[in-house]
């Protein structure tokens, strides 16, 4: 059996020996070949399927259990860097079956497609490097529910979005957990929600993560002691911190082009929310606000490349501003995950008959999921180290060369002239190929 798989589910307790045994055997089966069936996976032996098949219908085995070992382990990997950056983002996986219904799934977009939806959460470096799977919270709706007339007035905790929120506070729980690195939780628009600024602000925090979300409300009314009205409009107010130069990717709807990046950002003060009566009344929040918009003409019948990102991280100069922008281009690695578990894992073709059985199984493969991303990252950075099937320190090492390696490629003196950290109006500074990333907007 691989050293790293006994050192991941080092502290699995299933209390049963003999199935703790047996989650190391079928995560060893599923790592070396995950994108086979489970009978596929086991040879072709009868009794090695029946085994696996027995492990997920037993009582004992869910994926809380499966998830904890594996976080545990996660946390100890988080405690070696810095910095660790939690990017929470919901996918959800297809079990529509012509012939059968999966017990315990629910509507998707649509509710003729069925399966389950999952909040996940995991750890990256700043350079990239995924840690593991701090959290996974997998759910199937219930049919028939529908988005209520009156959204507004449902309180926040009884709505999916709420999610949000809990991954924030989850967030602050692992920052208490690794007291000498900075945890940063990351997400993308559908976190741009008033009660995630708001909790930053609790004092249930152990230690607060900081945090930085991208915006889709750029109409967010600003508290009356502001200046400007809106959020826009005091971006638009801000002077250039400085420009980079940015290679944009080719999407629907947008071209592949070089195009000259404007920084701008902004401390700000947002105007409370109105929530029904019953609610408690929120807090006025001041959040760091970072601007990014192409200033070249784009070609025609499109719009300049631009995203504004929320955070509680410092803002005041081009490089801080820049930093911010980096960090939440990390997240892209959470999307790559989700295709590693759909497409490489092909998790949505698994023939298991009940929510109950899918979600461990769903574990399992998150932790797949994860050896695949973080033993890709490292081989195609240090392919000397031996680090696929070796020791967890060998792993340690191997990951401390490649945090190494990138840091000194994206050095701040890189990034900017170290005569002047905010360059003046206007003026190009020309990023090395690592710094900024930011692929994928």
């Amino acid at each position: 059996m691989n050293a790293w798989i006994d050192d991941e589910l080092a502290t699995l307790d299933l209390n049963d020996l003999r199935l703790d045994r047996r989650a190391r055997l079928i995560l060893q089966r599923f790592a070396s070949k995950p994108s086979l069936s489970i009978p596929a996976a086991c040879e072709g032996q009868e009794a090695e399927r029946e085994a696996a098949y027995r492990f997920f219908a037993n009582d004992k085995v869910d994926e809380y259990e499966i998830l904890r070992a594996h976080r545990q382990a996660t946390l100890q990997r988080m405690a070696t860097v810095p910095v660790v950056l939690l990017a929470q983002d919901t996918t959800e996986f297809d079990f529509t079956r012509p012939q059968e219904v999966v017990i315990g799934a629910g509507p998707l977009n649509y509710e003729s497609r069925i399966g389950f939806h999952a909040h996940v959460q995991v750890a990256l470096t700043p350079e990239r490097l995924c840690l593991g799977t701090i959290d996974a919270e997998i759910w199937g709706r219930e049919p028939g529910q529908k988005r209520r007339q009156k959204h507004a007035e449902v309180p926040i905790q009884a709505k999916e979005s709420y999610r949000w929120v809990l991954g924030y506070q989850r967030a602050c729980e692992v920052a208490t957990q690794v007291p000498n690195t900075q945890v940063i939780s990351v997400g993308d628009a559908e976190n741009d929600i008033y009660e995630c600024f708001s909790a930053a602000l609790s004092s249930e925090h152990g230690r607060r993560a900081d945090w930085i979300i991208r915006a889709c409300q750029l109409d967010r009314c600003l508290a009356a002691s502001e200046e400007h009205h809106q959020l826009l409009q005091a971006l638009q107010a801000r002077r250039c911190l400085g420009t980079f130069i940015m290679a944009i990717t080719k999407k629907e709807g947008r071209s592949e082009r070089t195009a000259t990046m404007a920084v701008r950002s902004a401390t700000v003060t947002l105007r409370r929310p109105q929530r029904p009566a019953d609610q408690p009344r929120l807090p006025e929040v001041t959040i760091n606000v970072v601007w990014v918009r192409e200033t070249t003409p784009p070609p025609a019948d499109e719009e300049p490349v631009a995203w504004v990102l929320l955070t509680s991280l410092p803002v005041d100069t081009f490089e801080q501003a820049c930093v911010v922008a980096d960090y939440y281009a990390c997240r892209w690695q959470i999307e790559i995950y989700f295709k590693i578990l759909k497409s490489g894992c092909r998790v949505e073709k698994l023939q298991l008959e009940s929510a109950d059985r899918i979600k461990p199984c769903l574990a399992m493969y998150m932790i797949v999921a994860w050896r695949v991303l973080y033993a890709t990252m490292l081989g195609r950075e240090c392919p000397s180290d031996p680090c696929h099937g070796g020791a967890q320190a060998t792993c340690r090492s191997a990951q401390a060369a490649l945090i190494s390696s990138v840091r000194l490629a994206s050095s701040p003196s890189a990034i900017c002239d170290p005569q002047s950290q905010v360059p003046s109006q206007g003026a190009p500074v020309q990023f090395p190929s690592r710094t900024p990333r930011l692929p994928h907007l």
